[in-house]
């Protein structure tokens, strides 16, 4: 299957809860270990950092004799208040798939309690701090509408010159208070300049799910394992959660050629082949003939060894700002995922007036056309403005 990936600078206790999430039989796991050097208090931070408490306090309890009792406390209270939240989140899921419905908005939900009953054949085995469906952009306003009325806040302001949201963001977040709970609205699968399936492909592969009775139209596999690949690879595997996804869900049965030609079709065949590499290497996937096509060759081996980096630091993307190595890495390694259409899509879309050159000039709306040729004059003097405060701040 090509190179093993260098794991060498993972900390150990990454090593045991890896080796916990791959083997089903983890009675005598602890004696591979040291247990006298294993940094439990580091062990728990990362059993958080990739949400995978739920799936690591049932194979604990297990062996308890073998593993601290302030360690299984910990979990257990963690795995019951997820177990709790994820019963709450699934009744809101419900109540506003029925509301979508009943105002004729189609809907696709992405991840979940869905994902957990999908994938793990339990809810309580799979966290989820919110929810996230799929609408068709021009339904986006009825969504809007329609949440505000049930008592949700918009969460996510952003500026936008001539419409550049469209493509360059791809979820709208909303924000309940008494419940405490957040959905994402998505318009796209993920973030612009990209390629991906319109919604009405997407909508045409559906499946329905009856939970409780009430029917939940969620992507069709093939569909959800392409957003799953393309979502993992845009967040540099830094969590082990979305990895254990794929695994679960390459375990299922897949139309392995569907799942080719969707890859191939938006440029993202390389990344399926660095989840099969990540999947197998460190959670034990066994690599089917099927998926040899997209291990090939070195480019999905070299990307699969760069997501080691985010392991290796128990990165955490969604913390801003972030380290000036690490955001220096992962700009370079978001650039490496993407083909040569994607990345001349970027380039141009550089070319695209940004909310920051409202900011640095700003002009009436029925003349933001000139943003186009004024856009290099503009980037350029927010350069030298910045290299000067720099230099200021120095003296």
């Amino acid at each position: 299957m090509g190179n093993a990936l260098n794991v060498a600078n993972i900390p150990e206790e990454l090593s045991l809860l890896l080796e916990l999430v791959k083997i089903e039989n983890n009675k005598d796991i602890l004696k591979r270990f040291n247990k006298k050097e294993i940094d439990w208090d580091l062990f728990l931070d990362l059993t958080w950092h990739h949400r995978l408490f739920p799936v690591l306090y049932p194979k604990l309890k297990k062996i308890e004799e073998q593993v601290p009792p302030f360690v299984l406390k910990t979990l257990q209270a963690k795995y019951q208040e997820n177990t709790i939240h994820m019963l709450q989140l699934t009744a809101t899921m419900i109540n506003i798939s029925h509301a979508l419905r009943n105002n004729q908005i189609r809907t696709l939900f992405l991840k979940g309690p869905l994902l957990g009953l999908e994938l793990y054949g339990d809810i309580s085995l799979r966290t989820s701090s919110d929810l996230d469906f799929l609408v068709p952009l021009e339904d986006l306003g009825k969504v809007e509408n329609l949440l505000i009325s049930m008592g949700y806040v918009k969460d996510d302001y952003f500026q936008s010159v001539l419409g550049d949201w469209k493509w360059r963001h791809h979820h709208i977040a909303f924000f309940h208070q008494e419940t405490n709970t957040k959905i994402e609205v998505h318009w796209r699968l993920n973030p612009g300049p990209g390629m991906e399936p319109c919604f009405n492909e997407l909508w045409e592969r559906k499946r329905t799910n009856l939970i409780t009775n009430s029917p939940i139209n969620l992507l069709g596999k093939e569909d959800l394992c392409f957003f799953l690949i393309t979502h993992g690879a845009r967040h540099g595997w830094s969590r082990l959660r979305w990895l254990l996804d794929i695994k679960h869900l390459l375990d299922q049965e897949l139309n392995w050629s569907v799942l080719s030609k969707l890859l191939k079709k938006y440029h993202c065949l390389h990344l399926g082949g660095q989840a099969i590499i990540l999947s197998s290497q460190l959670l034990g996937v066994s690599v089917k003939k099927e998926m040899e096509s997209m291990i090939r060759g070195t480019r999905a081996q070299t990307l699969a060894q760069e997501s080691i980096f985010y392991l290796e630091r128990m990165v955490n993307l969604h913390t801003e700002p972030l380290p000036d190595d690490i955001a220096r890495f992962h700009k370079k390694h978001l650039y490496s995922l993407q083909s040569f259409q994607q990345k001349t899509l970027y380039i141009l879309s550089i070319m695209y007036p940004y909310p920051t050159d409202l900011e640095t000039l700003p002009l009436p709306k029925n003349l933001h056309f000139l943003y186009f040729p004024l856009r290099p004059f503009l980037t350029v003097w927010r350069i030298t403005k910045k290299s000067a405060y720099s230099r200021r701040a120095k003296e």
